[in-house]
């Protein structure tokens, strides 16, 4: 099981990353195959189902929301920590709230990530 502190640092360097608008810092949070989805993504691609995987369709959908929402900002809340898992509770676009559920591989990198919004 990982510890409190690497649960913290992922939360800020995420957080912060997002902050940036770059999105290969982004990106480095997870590993190349992981799973997404949000119900965000269902509205912008319907025939997605609101799931994506990998680095590659991922980059190509959060460039377009990065572009399209340059006053994107997130305000962390709280973490919740798990087993090998983190949920992160936050103030995303317009104050609004939201919170994403993740899992790591034995590699620190997120396999699994699930968002969820107001």
């Amino acid at each position: 099981m990982r510890d409190d502190k690497f649960y913290e640092d992922f939360a800020i360097k995420w957080i912060s990353a997002w902050n940036s608008h770059d999105i290969e810092r982004i990106l480095s949070h997870y590993d190349h195959s992981f799973a997404f989805s949000s119900p965000k993504l269902v509205k912008f691609n319907p025939a997605s189902g609101g799931k994506l995987n990998g680095v590659d369709a991922a980059r190509e959908y959060w460039s377009k929301g990065l572009a399209a929402r340059p006053e994107l900002h997130f305000e962390m809340v709280s973490l919740l920590k798990g087993v090998e898992s983190l949920v992160i509770y936050y103030k995303g676009l317009g104050g609004k709230l939201c919170a994403e559920f993740f899992s790591f591989g034995s590699n620190g990198k997120v396999v699994e990530s699930h968002a969820h919004g107001e």
